[in-house]
């Protein structure tokens, strides 16, 4: 896959988002001008993945600005529609971080707008390649110099899920670059499927081997000790190193722990909310229920069911073997804390 690869890409007017929704069977871009287009954008996961939402959350900010210019909007309309791309998904908590960011150059005008969104992005990517080589040495001293190894991650965290290169899937594309990939087992992440259609996606444009596997296979391969680690990313890490992450993730952990293999978690300090205390204090999104009670459009649950659809589920810090951000690598199982660390 080229490194060029931009699920967020500014045009001069507006966004032009790689429509994920529409992966792997057709590669199609959706073109952005409008709040209502990017909030829609962000909520159907045309863009998803915490810090490509992040990112585009930036941009939103100009694109809010432009259309209020050309709406004849007040300077309080244009900043409720940014308020809208702010609160458009509630997990993740870059999509706030970023947009709080471009707005502390509001009042410079569209050109400060658009310089900071483009360092938000710059900078997601510069991240993104450090948190790889530092999560590739640290799994390499962890887990074994001597051979390839056998890693599993869950959801898609590539870079179509970030500015650029991936976080968790940065990390396991640092580990190829090195020649230290056996196989990939890839989560097919239920309900959306990011894993098979995205991630799995991803490693054939990179050349890895890997398998898609059902959810409810990961605790399986991991216990027969089919798995030397497992990298996966993040929505929002509490203080106390408390991790959320697309459901499904947990059970990853719970697994991990039982086999004393490294549950890692790839994300940049921008995915660290040290205003929140405890994953109990992280708000979980509930997408509709038609998601786990229909497939294609057909029904494939009893009329009467209801669905419970969670977005995301969090993990524990006492499972988080290590959290890798742009600065390094900590141990947060050990006492190592986000909120001690990254202050």
């Amino acid at each position: 896959m080229s490194q060029e690869l931009r699920a967020v890409e500014w045009t001069g007017t507006g966004l032009a988002l790689i429509d994920q929704t529409a992966l792997p069977h057709r590669t199609e871009t959706v073109d952005v001008h409008d709040v209502d287009g990017l909030v829609d954008a962000i909520r159907r996961l045309v863009v998803r993945g915490a810090p490509a939402i992040g990112a585009a959350g930036a941009y939103g900010v100009a694109i809010a600005l432009l259309q209020g210019e050309r709406e004849g909007w007040t300077e309080a309309e244009v900043r409720a529609a940014v308020a809208r791309i702010r609160e458009a998904r509630p997990t993740a908590v870059n999509l706030m971080v970023c947009v709080d960011r471009v707005m502390t150059r509001f009042g410079k005008g569209l050109d400060a707008v658009l310089e900071e969104a483009a360092a938000v992005q710059r900078e997601d990517v510069e991240a993104n390649r450090a948190m790889a080589a530092f999560g590739a040495d640290w799994l390499l001293k962890r887990v074994g110099e001597d051979r390839p190894l056998r890693i599993l991650t869950h959801c898609n965290t590539g870079a179509l899920a970030t500015a650029g290169w991936g976080t968790a899937l940065g990390v396991v594309r640092e580990l190829h670059a090195r020649g230290r990939v056996e196989v990939v087992y890839a989560d097919e992440t239920r309900p959306l499927l990011q894993g098979s259609r995205l991630t799995a996606w991803e490693l054939v444009q990179e050349g890895i081997p890997h398998y898609v596997q059902v959810d409810g296979a990961a605790a399986g391969t991991i216990l027969r000790g089919q798995v030397d680690a497992a990298v996966v990313g993040a929505d929002r890490i509490a203080a106390n190193g408390d991790t959320a992450n697309k459901v499904g993730t947990v059970g990853v952990a719970l697994a991990c722990a039982d086999a004393g293999i490294p549950f890692l978690v790839a994300a940049p300090t921008t995915t660290v909310d040290l205003a929140t205390p405890d994953g109990d204090a992280i708000h979980i999104e509930l997408r509709g229920e038609d998601e786990v009670l229909e497939w294609a459009g057909v029904r494939t649950a009893p009329a009467a069911s209801r669905g419970h659809n969670p977005a995301f589920d969090v993990t524990p810090g006492r499972l988080v073997t290590g959290l890798v951000t742009e600065r390094g690598v900590l141990e947060v199982s050990a006492g190592e804390l986000p909120g001690e660390r990254l202050k």
